[in-house]
């Protein structure tokens, strides 16, 4: 029975759908982030709008993308070992996407961080194409985790 799995037991089930759902909120603040960094890099450092991008940007930061990151890594951790992560060649590359995942969410971080000093170090233009990175994370992590493929 599936909801038996490993360590975990009957825990196994209700941990991978909180994955998903905390996950989804990871995502969503990933998606939030560079969006917001778009609107503030067109307003002039110091400004009243610069700074309350700023605020935004901190909440989003403190309220959604710390939290969801770290209790991604943890229920993902656990239902990996739970699952058999020595026996599961997907979980290996999920874990992988997952790594760069959290280098992008730290690289967009550092990114906010910067421009909440007033610097300006990526024009509008390219941080709109940085807004897709976490769609294509997420198309090829569910795919891994949908279809199991090897």
């Amino acid at each position: 029975m599936e909801n038996l799995i490993g360590w975990l037991g009957a825990a196994y089930m209700p941990m991978k759908a909180a994955h998903v759902v905390i996950t989804f909120f990871w995502i969503a603040g990933l998606f939030m982030l560079p969006r917001y960094l778009v609107h503030q890099a067109g307003e002039a450092p110091g400004s009243v709008e610069d700074r309350k991008w700023i605020e935004r940007t901190g909440r989003l930061r403190r309220i959604i993308l710390t939290p969801s990151l770290i209790l991604a890594w943890l229920l993902g951790l656990a239902i990996a070992t739970s699952y058999g992560f020595k026996a599961a060649g997907w979980i290996h590359a999920k874990l992988f996407l997952a790594v760069l995942l959290s280098g992008y969410h730290g690289w967009m971080v550092g990114m906010s961080k910067k421009m909440a000093q007033g610097q300006r170090p990526m024009p509008e233009s390219k941080l709109r194409y940085w807004n897709e990175v976490p769609a294509l994370f997420t198309i090829l992590m569910v795919t891994l985790a949908v279809l199991k493929p090897f």
